[in-house]
């Protein structure tokens, strides 16, 4: 077992971090979305979808986002098309928290998990958004690959992002660097 703590050590930090972050998300779902009668998303979900238009229109698009009146769900419009929707799960909150998880469970100093774990999230924040947007452009523009981009291409921008983020945290700032 001693030649395990450490294992161990990272488990129980882990998934006490991830269960105590998902427990606060969940509680903030749950008292900001609205499912019977009018439907309204969590205002995290809305800030996405609105900061995504702003991103489009600045690629000179014609772009809109509206609540979706029969789901949880932002549409977004591009120059008067139905494009995408943004839904809970594209707002990048689940997938933050996943990385915060992580790089508490691989722990540096105080300060250098605080500050990594707040830029890593925003850099996360921003790369999501970016990603939306390119989606978005692109089932716009070529429609018949939508499926290939959607369920291959984008999941593989985030989630290596991501790793990316957590090679260079274990590599450079944690306690477990060699």
């Amino acid at each position: 077992m001693k030649k395990h703590k450490n294992v161990v050590i990272f488990l129980i930090k882990f998934f006490a971090t991830y269960f105590i972050l998902f427990a606060i998300y969940s509680t903030y779902l749950k008292n900001s979305q609205e499912k019977e009668g009018a439907f309204k998303t969590a205002s995290i979900t809305t800030l996405v979808a609105d900061q995504t238009v702003d991103l489009i229109e600045f690629f000179n698009f014609d772009a809109g986002a509206y609540q979706h009146k029969k789901e949880l769900s932002v549409k977004l419009l591009i120059e008067g098309n139905y494009t995408a929707r943004v839904i809970e799960g594209c707002n990048s909150i689940s997938i933050i928290i996943l990385f915060i998880a992580f790089i508490i469970a691989f722990a540096g100093s105080i300060k250098a998990t605080i500050i990594y774990s707040f830029l890593g999230s925003l850099f996360i924040y921003t790369i999501n958004i970016v990603r939306i947007a390119f989606l978005a452009i692109m089932i716009y523009k070529y429609p018949r690959h939508q499926e290939i981009l959607h369920n291959l291409v984008f999941p593989a921008i985030i989630y290596g992002v991501v790793f990316l983020l957590w090679v260079i945290w274990v590599n450079k700032f944690s306690n477990y660097k060699k």
